[in-house]
């Protein structure tokens, strides 16, 4: 049994090694579904641009970061200052407190810039990811081998046909026939993950850049009540300081 398989997979090998070698130098003909590449094609492209996106956005959180801590650091140096400068108490004490709503406001908006990163690695490098992978055993695997058999079915046609062909011929419809079926499962569980990959993309994008603009508009614009109103609306909490995990800044 152990000899069969092994036996199998060398004939199957051998033949989409040839299959493969013949596309190669333009002797092969390949199977082309000219609507679904199209449609793998444009995923793939979308894809490189959300990964653009993606590391844009984590830069954009690492910068944010970087100014929440550096007005922290800056509303404790006016707080301290404050106490111990009479002569300018009450100015040291707004700048103290302006740089203190500024950091909240600041966390709170990473909060949400967080959230919109966090859901773009999802659809990128998990749902993306998943259905590239299909894509790839239906390119590599059964597109090759469908054709391969193709092929082999194609040569022994156009062979003699005495007793020995024929029944070569008979086994080679069958594997062929088997080859085929494989193929178009594939080929139609492909085309049916792209389609439900565009809605489930156009749902998550939609909310996302929705979460990102009102985010981003309330907090340049100064308005704390918006964006905490915008964390509320996608049911965004952040972490209160003293939790035993560290927080979500921390982790960056």
């Amino acid at each position: 049994e152990k000899f069969d398989i092994v036996k199998k997979w060398g004939i199957n090998t051998y033949k989409c090694t040839k299959q493969l070698l013949s596309e190669r130098f333009g002797r092969g003909s390949r199977t082309v579904d000219l609507e679904l590449e199209t449609q793998i094609e444009l995923l793939r492209e979308t894809k490189r641009k959300y990964e653009s996106v993606l590391q844009l956005a984590r830069a954009l959180t690492s910068h944010l970061y970087s100014l929440v801590q550096t007005q922290h650091a800056l509303g404790d140096a006016f707080a301290d200052l404050s106490q111990k400068s009479p002569e300018l108490q009450e100015e040291f004490g707004y700048n103290a407190e302006t740089q203190k709503l500024l950091c909240k406001n600041g966390e709170t908006l990473l909060g949400a810039v967080n959230f919109f990163v966090s859901s773009i690695n999802t659809l990128v490098n998990k749902t993306m990811e998943d259905t590239l992978m299909t894509v790839k055993q239906y390119e590599t695997a059964s597109r090759l081998e469908y054709d391969a058999y193709r092929t082999d079915l194609e040569e022994l046609s156009m062979g003699p046909r005495d007793a020995g062909a024929v029944s070569r011929l008979d086994a080679a419809q069958s594997q062929f026939q088997s080859h085929k079926d494989k193929y178009e499962k594939l080929r139609a569980d492909v085309a049916i993950k792209l389609k439900f990959l565009e809605e489930n993309k156009i749902k998550v994008m939609h909310k996302q850049l929705l979460l990102f603009h009102n985010a981003i508009s309330a907090y340049f614009a100064g308005n704390q009540q918006q964006l905490e109103q915008t964390l509320k609306q996608f049911n965004i909490k952040l972490k209160t300081p003293g939790a035993e995990k560290p927080s979500w800044l921390e982790e960056q």
